[in-house]
């Protein structure tokens, strides 16, 4: 619960430290008093947006905290601890604001995000304004309030990530679908082209090899010449061949190695090159029997290189590369047939998505049926206990399964009859403004007690309400205190004595500066207040006996 609250230089406040206690807290004033300042500074440390207007006159900032105890709220406790943040049983919220706009955020002392102030804050304290009855005309307020009753989050967590999956799905699918044209023709002229290549058969590396080949052929008649030519110089001139002059040299240095044994090595190296010499004879003899000039090999040679230049030139690659586009070009083919068996996969997991996010909308259906009913049953109760004694209250729950959203296939509408024979129909059709608001108010305290926030408060939602009425909202707000504290700003004196404790907002000027202050009521103080509640400033013997008796 909320167990103190400081406030610094914020609007017409120049400080104030406020302690609180369990139960029912009335807070009343004079019109334009303030009531709602300090309701205003707790939002901030709850993470609303912050103005640098609200910066007291000649401050330089505004500083708000709040001191909350955590003994009952576990999910608070998890919270803190899952973001490391935690302080024993404990929890301080921290907000600043500069003159020049700068906003700061702390909790238990540490720098925070104002998205974490703010996500921790919805588990510390609800807030129920005084357009709240407005707000629950609409039909997505209405579903909210029914969900926070029913207390489901599990289902609507399975039925916001079934959701999620279904656009995911969807959205792959609808790429696949619209890029399906393209890759249609894509597949057509790659079919085309892979059937022209698959016939032609081109090999790795062929390009070079038949390039080699023929560039050989091309030269055959020069080639034979200069192998003949080459085999006349070095064995088949028998007067000058290279042969017979080795030999030659190789027995004058034999005579010359047995006149002096130095020579030797000479002997040696012509020995080596006639040994090289003959080798070279034989090679060149080999490859001229080997060497054939076909001429019809010559001529396909000739075809399959030109067709190899031609297919890259249409393809516009280099000839060596042809081979591999042809192969890039069967995985790309490859790759548009997978493409065309993952549409058929996605389609069928998104059939499998939707079924699945229905199933659990179908859950989150029942069970906003089972709770709607027994919402019917307790706002119907309290309406008749706030003076409309026929009226019914019944919550409209319609499943589409075409209309999926994040919450589910649910429309939701309240639906009221205020009078005996009226056909029940929607709330923002039938409601005067005295009924919407004690409808809204009996919806909000219902709802509130099933919600885990263990404060909340109600800032002037009793407006439209008065006599009798009143009174009974007052015991309800204090029943609801009981288990939660609560926090009522509020104008009614039928309200307001039925705190447990009550404070009172006063706004003075001292020194040419206007101030607000917030200050606990005794109980005499409390019967004065109400009386002037009562009857304005003139306050009787009767308005103070009526306080008395309000206040008992």
């Amino acid at each position: 619960m909320l167990c103190q609250l400081s406030i610094n230089n914020f609007a017409i406040v120049r400080f104030l430290e406020l302690d609180f206690k369990a139960g029912m807290t009335s807070i009343t004033g004079e019109t334009g008093a303030g009531k709602s300042i300090a309701i205003d500074a707790l939002g901030l440390c709850l993470g609303n947006r912050s103005d640098p207007n609200t910066v007291r006159s000649g401050a330089n900032k505004t500083e708000v905290s709040a001191r909350f105890a955590l003994n009952d709220v576990p999910l608070a406790k998890r919270w803190l601890e899952d973001n490391d943040l935690e302080l024993e049983n404990e929890c301080i919220l921290r907000r600043t604001i500069g003159s020049d706009g700068r906003s700061r955020a702390y909790i238990n002392g540490n720098p925070v995000p104002l998205t974490q102030l703010k996500s921790l804050g919805q588990l510390l304290v609800g807030i129920h304004g005084q357009h709240a009855h407005h707000a629950m005309l609409k039909s997505e307020h209405q579903l909210t309030l029914l969900d926070n009753y029913a207390n489901h989050k599990l289902l609507l967590e399975s039925v916001n990530q079934s959701y999620l999956r279904c656009k995911t799905v969807e959205k792959e699918l609808k790429q696949l679908e619209t890029s399906q044209q393209q890759r249609l023709a894509r597949k057509q002229l790659l079919q085309y082209q892979v059937e022209e290549l698959n016939e032609f058969a081109v090999e790795e590396n062929e390009f070079e090899q038949v390039e080699a080949e023929h560039k050989k052929l091309a030269n055959g008649t020069e080639l034979v010449q200069a192998c003949q030519n080459q085999l006349f110089l070095l064995q088949d001139n028998d007067q000058a061949s290279i042969e017979s002059l080795l030999n030659n040299a190789i027995t004058q240095a034999q005579t010359l190695e047995g006149f002096d044994p130095q020579l030797e090595n000479i002997s040696n190296m012509l020995n080596e090159a006639f040994i090289q010499v003959q080798e070279s004879s034989s090679e060149l003899t080999h490859y001229l029997n080997g060497l054939e000039l076909d001429p019809e090999h010559f001529a396909y040679l000739e075809q399959r290189l030109s067709k190899i230049m031609q297919l890259s030139r249409k393809h516009q690659v280099q000839p060596n590369e042809l081979y591999a586009h042809h192969q890039s070009l069967l995985i790309e083919l490859n790759d548009l047939d997978s493409d065309e068996d993952k549409l058929e996969d996605i389609q069928k997991q998104l059939v499998q998505s939707k079924t699945h996010y229905l199933d659990n909308a179908k859950k989150l259906h029942q069970s906003r049926c089972r709770y709607g009913k027994e919402l019917d049953k307790k706002v119907t109760q309290s309406i008749h206990d706030l003076n409309m004694p026929k009226g019914k209250f019944t919550i409209d729950i319609q499943f589409n399964e075409n209309n999926l959203s994040p919450h589910g296939c649910d429309h939701i509408e309240f639906l009221v009859s205020t009078n005996p024979g009226q056909d029940l129909q929607p709330l923002a059709k039938v409601a005067s403004g005295g009924e919407l608001s004690r409808i809204g108010l009996g919806i909000q305290v219902i709802t509130a007690k099933k919600v885990s926030t263990p404060t909340l408060i109600f800032d002037e939602v009793d407006v439209g309400i008065s006599g009798p009425t009143a009174a009974v909202v007052g015991r309800m707000l204090r029943t609801l205190g009981d288990s939660t504290q609560v926090f009522c700003v509020t104008h009614l004196p039928q309200v307001a004595g039925n705190g447990h404790q009550h404070m009172f907002v006063d706004k003075h000027t001292k020194s040419g500066h206007t101030e607000t202050s917030m200050v606990p009521l005794n109980k005499p103080k409390r019967i004065e207040e109400l009386a002037r509640l009562l009857g304005g400033d003139m306050i009787t013997n009767n308005t103070l006996a009526n306080a008395k008796e309000l206040l008992q």
